[in-house]
Parts: C-alpha cells; sequence; structure tokens
C-alpha cells in the first residue's frame, strides 16, 4: 500500500502535465508548431492569477509598476476568469504576431521562435518579479483520504478531477461541432480548407487562444500545490512533451492519460530513490521518467527510412561551399589577436567568452546545419567533458593536452550514445529526446551532490612544457596566453568544419539532411552518417566544454542547464547554423560574448539582454526564417553572379586539367576510371571502364534523334548472343498489409540492354524497384552478378552495383548539380572523385551546369542530373522509374539518346515509364504488369502486338489483328496497288516539290523485299516508285509509331536502318489511316537493299500479286 499511496500522491503533477500536454496538441494540430514556450504561457497565467487574488493586477511592461491597486481581493471565479482571459489574448498575440508569418517557414524555425518567446516571457518574469518563489492561496480542499490503506490529499484527486472535466469537453466540442471538424481538416489539409472556402488562420487562432486558456488552468490549478518560480514552470514542459509523444500530437485521451501517469510514476521514482533502491540514482529519479517514456513510445511507433508517399523534409537553408580556406583563416586569426591584443579585462573575457561559445556553436554547424539532425544537448554534451576534465585533473592527474582531449572523447562517447535514436528519428522528434536527455543528463549528473560537490568541480590549469596557459586571477585576469589558446583551438574546429563542409562526408551529411530515402539510394550509410555526425558534433562541444571549465576554474550546473541548451540552438539557429560563419556569429551574440558586454556597457541594458535577443530572435526569424547568415550567403551569391567573379572549378574543369596521360571522360569517349563489373563476369571485384564496349553480337541501334511518338525506325533486336546477366529477379513478390502489389515477378537484365518495364497504374512497377533495392520487404531472389543481395541493406546493394532513380527525383534542391553527384561518390577521393564525377556528367550531357543549384534547372535537366546521380554509382543495373515524368516529346527524345548511350557502356538498364513511345522505341525487351504479375513478356514487336497487353495498357498503340481489320487492309491495299501503277506511268519530273523535302520509305521498304529482287527492278520503276497513300502506310513503319503523327514531321529513314522487321508481324500491321506521305523523289530515296538485310519474305513483285488475290 506504501506503493499506491505513492502514485496517488503524483496525481497532482500529473494533472498538470496532463494539461500542459493538452495545450501543447491544440497548438500542433492547427499550426504545426511545437510551443516550447508553453509552461512560460502557464506561468504568465498563474502570477496573474495570483495577483489578483491579492487585489493586484500584475504589470510586466518595463518603466512602469509591477502591479496596479485593485482595491480589494478578488474571488476565485472572477480571479481565474480574467486570468485565463489574458491567456486567451496572449495565445492569440502569438499567433497573430509570431507564428502566423512563421506558417511557411521550416519548422525547425517555428520551434526556435517557441523558444524566442519561451527566453522572453521567463525573462521579464524574473527581472519584473524575481526568482523567489510566491506562495498561492488553496483552490481546494486538502484533506486526507484514505483507500484501502492507502493515504492521499484531496486536493490532488479535485485537480485530477478538474483535468479530467476539462479533457471531456475539449474532446467533445473537436468530435461532435463543426469547429472541431474544421480543425480536423484544417489538420489534413491546409489547401483543401481553403478550396473549401475555410480560412486555416482563422481556426488556427480561436485554437491558440483554446490552447493559451488550457496552459493557463494548468497553471492556475498547480498554483497551490507548487509555489511560483520562473524556472520551475518552465520545465514543466518536458514531461508534458512527453506526454503529447505518447498521443501522437494529435490525440487529446492518450495525452492526458500519459500526463497522468508521468506524474504518479515521477512520485514513486522519488520514493524508491529515497529509499536507497541500488537501481535508481538517489537524485534526478523523477527526471529520468519522461526521457524513458519518450523513448518507449517512440521504439513502439517509430520507424526507419520514410516510406515512399510519407516522405518528411526539414529545410533548413542552404549550406554554403566555402569559396576559400586560406584567406578567411587567415584574417580571423588576424582579428583574434588584434582583439586580445587591444582589450584588458571585461572585454578581453567576452572576447575569450565569445571564442569559446564560437567553438560550440560550429558543433550545432555540424549535427544541425550539415546533418540534420535537431540537437537540444549540445551544451550538456559540453558541461560531460567540463565535469569529466575536473575528474581527470583532480583525481588523475592528466596532464594538458591530454586531458581535454580525453575529455572531449567522453563527450564524444555519451554523444553517439545520445544520436541512437536518430537512427528511427528525425527533425523535431529528436530534438524533443535530446531535450530529454539533457534535462535528465542536468538531473543526474550535475546536480547531484553525491557525484558533484554542492561547491562545484574544481580543475587544474592548463601548462605545456612550463608554459602557463592558465586564464589567470586578479590583476592578470584574462591572460593572453589562454585567450590565444581558445583562439587556436576555434581556427582549428572553424577550418575542420569548413572542410568538412567541401569533402565527402560533408556531401553524404548534406545528402542525409535533405532526403534519407535519396541518400540510402545512391549508397549512403543513414546510420553510419547520423552518428559520425553526432560523434564529431560532440567532440567539438567537449572541446568547448573544456575551455569553458578552464576559463571558470570551478565547474558547476548552471553553466549547463537544459535551459541553456535551448538559448544555444536559438542564437546558433539565429545567426545561420549551416554555416561557419553563422557557428561564429552564435559565438559573438552569446550571453558570455561581446555583444552582451557592449550592450550592458554602453547601454545599461546588460540584465534585459535575454529579452532583447528574444525580441530579436522573433522579428529576425520572420525577416530571414533560415538565420541571418542566410541573407549574407544569398547576397554574396548575387554579388558572385553580377561580377562574374572566378569561381572554384568544377570537377569537370578538374579532371580536364590532368595529365595528358589521364584524359576526360568527354576528351576518351567516358573511358575514365568510373567502372561497372564487367559484363562477361560475376566476379564484382573486376570492374571495367564505364565505356568498355560489351561483348555480344548485338547489332548497336541508333539512338532516337526525334520526339518520342514519331514515325521511328523499327525496334532493336535481341542480341544474338546475350551477354552476362547482372540482374536476374526470381518469384517476387511484395505484400502491404493485406494487399498483394507485386506477385511472383520474375525478370532478367543482361549487360549492355535496355528492359522496359510497363503497365497501367498502380500494376506494382514503383514496388518492384523499390523491393528489388531494398526499400520494400519482399520476398523471393534477387540476384546482382550472379550474388544474392535480398538479404542487404539499401546502400549496400547500391554499393554491389545496383542504382536507381525516384520518381520525384528526390534531388537535392540545395546542393549545386557536382555536389548532388558527387554525393554519390562517397567512397573516391582526389583525382579518381574528379574524373568519376566528371564522366557521370559527361554521360548525361549535363557538365555545363555543374554549378547550378539543382532548384534552377528544367525539369528535363532534373531528370539527367537524377540518372548522373545514380551512374556515379558504378552501376551494373540501373533502375529508372519514371525518367521521362514531366518532359515535353523533346526533352523525350534527348532522353532516350541518353539512356542508349548509357547502356552502350555495359550497363544494364530497367525503364519504368508511361511514355510507351519512349519504351517501346529504345528498349530491347519489355516486360508488362498488370495487377502485379506479368501478363506479358518479348520484343517491342511482340509487346505491340499482343492482345492482352492491348486490353490491359497499350490501348490505341496496339497492332489489331481481327479479321475485320485485315479485310479492310487488303482492300486499301488493292486501291493502291492501282494508284502505284497510275503514278509510275506518270513523268518524274510531275513529282510534287515537297516531296524532295519530305523523305519517306520506299515501295521496296513497304515489305521486306530480300536485295537481289530490289536489284533486279528497273531504274525507271525505282524511281517512280511512291511513297504509301495514307491508307498504306508502311507496315513496318505502322508497327514502330505507337501514336499516328504526320509523316513530314517524323519520317526517318536512316533509323529504319537500325533492325529490320519480321515479315510476320509485316503481314499482319493495320496501318495507322491518318498518315499521309507525299510522292518522294529519287534523289532522296535509299535503296531497299541498303536498310532492309535479306529475310525469307518475298519480293517486292511477289508481295504485289499477294496483295490482289
Amino acid at each position: 500500500m506504501e506503493h499506491i499511496g505513492s502514485l496517488l500522491l503524483g496525481l497532482g503533477n500529473g494533472g498538470v502535465f496532463a494539461a500542459l500536454g493538452l495545450a501543447l496538441v491544440l497548438t500542433y494540430r492547427s499550426s504545426g508548431v511545437i510551443n516550447f514556450a508553453t509552461g512560460a504561457v502557464a506561468l504568465y497565467v498563474a502570477y496573474s492569477y495570483a495577483y489578483l487574488r491579492d487585489g493586484e493586477l500584475l504589470v510586466l511592461f518595463p518603466g512602469l509598476p509591477v502591479s496596479v491597486d485593485l482595491g480589494g481581493e478578488w474571488g476565485l471565479a472572477p480571479a481565474a476568469a480574467l486570468s485565463l482571459l489574458f491567456g486567451a489574448l496572449l495565445g492569440a498575440l502569438l499567433y497573430l504576431a509570431v507564428f502566423r508569418p512563421l506558417r511557411e517557414a521550416p519548422p525547425l524555425a517555428r520551434a526556435v521562435a517557441s523558444l524566442g518567446v519561451l527566453v522572453v516571457i521567463q525573462s521579464v518574469m524574473a527581472i519584473r518579479l524575481g526568482t523567489a518563489p510566491v506562495s498561492v492561496e488553496a483552490i481546494f480542499p486538502a484533506e486526507r483520504w484514505e483507500f484501502g490503506g492507502a493515504k492521499v490529499l484531496s486536493d490532488r484527486l479535485y485537480l485530477v478531477v478538474a483535468v479530467v472535466v476539462l479533457t471531456l469537453a475539449l474532446t467533445a466540442v473537436y468530435r461532435f461541432t463543426r469547429f472541431g471538424l474544421l480543425t480536423r481538416a484544417v489538420a489534413e489539409s491546409q489547401t483543401g480548407a481553403y478550396v473549401s472556402g475555410v480560412s486555416p488562420d482563422r481556426i488556427a487562432l480561436f485554437n491558440w487562444m483554446i490552447s493559451g486558456v488550457t496552459a493557463g488552468a494548468a497553471g492556475i490549478l498547480i498554483a497551490p500545490l507548487s509555489p511560483l518560480s520562473p524556472t520551475t514552470y518552465t520545465l514543466f514542459v518536458v514531461p508534458a512533451l512527453a506526454a503529447a509523444v505518447v498521443g501522437g500530437f494529435t490525440n487529446l485521451v492518450p495525452t492526458v492519460a500519459a500526463g497522468i501517469a508521468i506524474g504518479m510514476v515521477q512520485s514513486e521514482a522519488l520514493s524508491l530513490a529515497a529509499d536507497k533502491v541500488w537501481w535508481l540514482p538517489r537524485t534526478g529519479a523523477s527526471e529520468l521518467v519522461p526521457l524513458v517514456v519518450i523513448l518507449l513510445a517512440l521504439l513502439a511507433t517509430g520507424r526507419g527510412l520514410t516510406v515512399r508517399g510519407g516522405l518528411v523534409r526539414q529545410p533548413l537553408g542552404r549550406a554554403p561551399r566555402p569559396r576559400s580556406l586560406t584567406l578567411p583563416t587567415v584574417f580571423g586569426t588576424a582579428v583574434g589577436v588584434i582583439a586580445l591584443l587591444a582589450t584588458t579585462g571585461t572585454w578581453r573575457s567576452a572576447v575569450i567568452g565569445t571564442f569559446i561559445a564560437a567553438i560550440i556553436g560550429l558543433s550545432l554547424v555540424v549535427v544541425t546545419g550539415y546533418a540534420g539532425q535537431v540537437s537540444l544537448a549540445q551544451l550538456a554534451l559540453a558541461g560531460s567533458a567540463a565535469f569529466t576534465l575536473s575528474g581527470l585533473t583532480q583525481s588523475w592527474h592528466v596532464p594538458f593536452p591530454f586531458a581535454p582531449l580525453l575529455a572531449a572523447l567522453a563527450a564524444t562517447v555519451l554523444g553517439v550514445v545520445i544520436g541512437l535514436p536518430a537512427l528511427r528519428l528525425r527533425g523535431l522528434t529528436l530534438g524533443i529526446v535530446t531535450l530529454a536527455l539533457a534535462y535528465a543528463i542536468e538531473a543526474v549528473w550535475f546536480r547531484n551532490t553525491q557525484i558533484v560537490s554542492s561547491e562545484g568541480a574544481a580543475v587544474t590549469q592548463p601548462k605545456l612544457f612550463g608554459l602557463d596557459l592558465s586564464i589567470g586571477t586578479g590583476h592578470a585576469f584574462p591572460r593572453i596566453p589562454f585567450g590565444l589558446l581558445c583562439l587556436a583551438v576555434l581556427v582549428a574546429v572553424a577550418w575542420g568544419v569548413a572542410r568538412l563542409r567541401t569533402s565527402a562526408l560533408g556531401s553524404a551529411m548534406l545528402a542525409v539532411r535533405a532526403n534519407e530515402h535519396s541518400a540510402a539510394g545512391i549508397g549512403i550509410n543513414v546510420v553510419a552518417i547520423k552518428v559520425a555526425s553526432f560523434a564529431i558534433a560532440s567532440f567539438i562541444a567537449g572541446l568547448g566544454g573544456s575551455l569553458l571549465a578552464y576559463r571558470r576554474g570551478v565547474v558547476t550546473f548552471d553553466s549547463f542547464t537544459a535551459i541553456g541548451g535551448l538559448a544555444l540552438l536559438s542564437t546558433a539557429y539565429l545567426a545561420g547554423v549551416t554555416s561557419v560563419y553563422g557557428g561564429i556569429l552564435a559565438g559573438i551574440m552569446a550571453a558570455s560574448g561581446i555583444t552582451f558586454v557592449a550592450m550592458d556597457r554602453w547601454v545599461h541594458l546588460g540584465d534585459w539582454f535575454p529579452v532583447i535577443t528574444g525580441i530579436g530572435l522573433l522579428v529576425a526569424l520572420i525577416g530571414h526564417p533560415e538565420g541571418l547568415a542566410t541573407g549574407g550567403h544569398e547576397l554574396a551569391d548575387r554579388l558572385d553572379r553580377l561580377r562574374h567573379r572566378k569561381r572554384t572549378p568544377t570537377a569537370t574543369e578538374q579532371a580536364k586539367r590532368l595529365t595528358p596521360q589521364q584524359p576526360t571522360a568527354a576528351e576518351a569517349d567516358l573511358t575514365t576510371k568510373t567502372s561497372v563489373p564487367a559484363p562477361a563476369s560475376t566476379d564484382q571485384t573486376e570492374p571495367v571502364s564505364i565505356a568498355k564496349p560489351v561483348s555480344t553480337a548485338k547489332a548497336e541501334p541508333t539512338v532516337p534523334t526525334q520526339p518520342a511518338g514519331a514515325d521511328q525506325a523499327a525496334e532493336p533486336t535481341e542480341p544474338a548472343q546475350p551477354a552476362a546477366t547482372v540482374l536476374d529477379i526470381s518469384g517476387l513478390t511484395v505484400r502491404y498489409g493485406g494487399v498483394t502489389a507485386v506477385s511472383e515477378v520474375s525478370l532478367r537484365v543482361h549487360a549492355g540492354q535496355i528492359v522496359g518495364l510497363i503497365g497501367p497504374n498502380g500494376a506494382g512497377k514503383t514496388s518492384v524497384i523499390d523491393a528489388t533495392t531494398g526499400f520494400a520487404q519482399a520476398s523471393g531472389t534477387i540476384q546482382l552478378g550472379g550474388e544474392p543481395i535480398e538479404g542487404l541493406p539499401t546502400h549496400a546493394r547500391v554499393r554491389r552495383g545496383l542504382a536507381r532513380t525516384f520518381q520525384s527525383l528526390e534531388l537535392y534542391d540545395d546542393l549545386t548539380v557536382e555536389e548532388n553527384v558527387s554525393a554519390a561518390l562517397f567512397g573516391a577521393r582526389g583525382d579518381e572523385r574528379h574524373r568519376a564525377l566528371a564522366a557521370a556528367l559527361d554521360l548525361v550531357g549535363i557538365a555545363d551546369r555543374a554549378d547550378r543549384h539543382a532548384d534552377e534547372l528544367s525539369q528535363g535537366e532534373r531528370q539527367l542530373v537524377s540518372i548522373a546521380r545514380a551512374c556515379a554509382t558504378s552501376p551494373r543495373a540501373l533502375l529508372l522509374d519514371e525518367p521521362a515524368a514531366g518532359l515535353d516529346t523533346t526533352e523525350t527524345a534527348w532522353l532516350g539518346e541518353r539512356i542508349r548511350s548509357i547502356s552502350h557502356t555495359g550497363v544494364g538498364v530497367v525503364l519504368v515509364d508511361h511514355d510507351v513511345s519512349l519504351v517501346l522505341s529504345v528498349c530491347d525487351y519489355i516486360y508488362v504488369l498488370d495487377f502485379g504479375k506479368v501478363i506479358a513478356e518479348g520484343t517491342p514487336a511482340t509487346i505491340r502486338a499482343d492482345r492482352a497487353v492491348a486490353d490491359a495498357y497499350l490501348g490505341s498503340v496496339h497492332d489489331a489483328s481481327a479479321e475485320v481489320e485485315a479485310e479492310i487492309e487488303e482492300i486499301e491495299e488493292v486501291e493502291e496497288i492501282e494508284e502505284v501503277e497510275t503514278e509510275a506511268a506518270a513523268p518524274p519530273e510531275t513529282a510534287s516539290p515537297s516531296a524532295v523535302e519530305t523523305p519517306s520509305p520506299p515501295a521496296a521498304e513497304t515489305t521486306p523485299t530480300p536485295a537481289p529482287a530490289t536489284e533486279t527492278t528497273p531504274p525507271p520503276a525505282a524511281e517512280t516508285t511512291p511513297a504509301p497513300a495514307p491508307e498504306t502506310t508502311s507496315p513496318a513503319a505502322a508497327k514502330t509509331t505507337p501514336i499516328p503523327a504526320p509523316a513530314v514531321e517524323t519520317a526517318s529513314p536512316p533509323a529504319a536502318k537500325t533492325t529490320p522487321t519480321p515479315a510476320p508481324a509485316t503481314e499482319t500491321t493495320s496501318p495507322p489511316a491518318t498518315e499521309t506521305t507525299p510522292t518522294p523523289a529519287p534523289e532522296t530515296t535509299p535503296p531497299a537493299a541498303e536498310t532492309t538485310p535479306p529475310l525469307t519474305a518475298p519480293s517486292a513483285a511477289t508481295t504485289s500479286s499477294a496483295v490482289t488475290r
């Protein structure tokens, strides 16, 4: 019963956490904002209520009295009503002034704005009202009740009942009223709400007002149980966030239940810690509860890579590539030295504080700006290094510089542990986890008097070879040698972070930040990149924490609080978290930096510094949602374009500067280092050049040079002797729940072969690609080069030689074309990297766009960038998913050329596209899917003549062979013969001039006539052989034209040289009735012997006889 009593004792706090969780859910559902300032709103309403009960009106504006006398004490009901009204007005003000202008900003920007609100409200309260606890008169009677031996105070139960009633009321409003319906509609689709005539802004405004009332109610209810304190109330948001996570930030009842349970478990944890249970820490046991709840909830619902159709992006702004490292390094070092030499006392201490804060800020540039992982625990990691340094120097007597390096390594280990949730989470959800971790670390370690003395942890000052590097004391404080040490560390860290941005690892981080799905698709190990980003950032934060410990001399918890971590992220984001300059600017703007000293000394507003910086943060975010440094980056880019400044050479240009023995891809016909495994062997360890010819008997087809749908030549034939199989899929089955998307699909791709995969919408084409590349769970066997790969993760399949593109392209729009492609070259180094990059760009013809950002390209160019990025992985097999989507006919024809050029390098290509003309014109073999099953396969001629394919997909493209159409064909051919004989008697000069300009296959080409028979035709007859009439278009031409088009625009005799058309297919072809071709002049009609190899078809004369039967 003792444990039951402890649990019941936590009902009060649990009710407050539940109410705050409700407020978090309401703001998130209506506007997508995780409002970290919810606890601050509750604090303001609670203080207003407390002053009203005493007969005073709280005034927070500076320069005015703190309160105004109202002439007497107020009762419970009027004081609570007016206070709740203040809460509603505060919620409306926050939305209209801050969050409505930021509705299109990145999610992290809105979260940072809420942190700014938190800082402003908390700081104003602390300055105006002080930090001394304020007691409030009880609302409910505090009687002691017993339940089966367990004792509980009645006021806790009343509070929980009040919260439950509030929850039921809100649930009824949002479920059964029109306002609730509109709120749910806006949460699903703001665009749909606009179309329906509903204003999402008005709905969000009302929800923010209700959220302010709910948070205020929580503050009023908890005030009699927990004395008012700015710091305590703001930290209530951590367990409230845990409750909201359980409810998915959408469901009210689970959120309330989780909040009440968290309060009860915290109470029991405190009881167990007091009893000295061995598996619980004496201090901080209750603070561990929210962390455990969050982790359990996310493990139960969290997922790995975002599935197709549910991709979540967290834009942070462009991370500019450093144009130069030497000049900024030298200039920055010189400025730092001058600042140290030119200042003394407090100003020099501020300069040193700026250096240290900038180092910690640069850790956020790595983990958040580059890798996109929102970490609110960087200050806690710095604190872990500082307290570790104390133990190393005081207890173990480890000398400098080994002590700070070991302390930074310890922070690295802790950082990797903190980063483990990032393997399943991303964005602000990860930020909530890291905040809970920082909250727990502060309580369990930094505030634990069993580990850290109540007076703090002393640190032995650094010395190197007898040289005193300490900060000094008395008049010597702060000493220049210590300032130079901090500057040296800052310069080294800044140079390393800038160098990281230009490295392969940095490109991989940016790829993961932009799109984890796409990053895995080009062979990047997303897990490894996330862990590496946390490790590097933690080491940098550890270095900063060690220097801060040396600066302070005695390490205390107040320098590394969880609230301080929130302020650190806010400052870094405001400064520009995506660049080195932003990290350094964050140091300048930090509370210990030179900006604070300047405000304190010059305008005497040091006490108001947090308020001013908080307001400045909000104003700056509204104007520059991606940070102040972003504006500078954009200005620099514009100036570069205007002045045509010399830029850093692209990879293609660097490759051209190689020695003559190492030509670039364009100069050596793509015979570069970029390679794919040889098609003749399944040994994956022996790659060949991407341009190396494939040893097959396949006739090289002509690349289509006209728009898709043109009357181009016959489709290419299969190799007489198939090349080595690069991709073999057998029995592939994909299920999504109870739906079978793909059923027992088998296909095979040879080296240098283009295999088409077509079918109607929902046939399972993309599911086949997803399953093959590891993005979807599937059964069956998948072999690449003869080796099974079905058990490998996505990035491992890519590294074995399996590449793909995506329907939505998944490009990294904030990176240049060169950086997009180079992200796939994670393992390449130096000249090898430059040559491979140049080869990939040249292969698809976009080398001249290398320095353009992806979002500046046309749709066709973006498609080519996607293909180039896939080719850069040195694939054996390349899977193209809808590469022609959004392209016009000219761009599609150009794309077809590039796909054919890729296959010429020996890469097996699988082409999935709804443009049937493209697929039929470039593919050597085609599989047709319908309802997840293969219903047909064969050459393009076979697919075109298949009735089942026509019924399922092709429609009018199908070469019908019904008896009625055959009879009509015979009648039309008889009419053609009569017209031919009539025109043959006419003089040659009667030919239409347009005929000379419009090439058309001769009569000999309308049937597969052997060369000898053509050669025996008298010259006059050959000269006067007319082109087919509108009803008698050449069967071979009709066979290769999925969509009929005018012959004047699409006839292409050279394309007819690519591949002979079998006679049987010609005899069963129903020519389109819409084509018209004028009589060609003899000079423009190539002899049939040049275009049609000998076949077993009859001669031209025999054909004519057969037609007239």
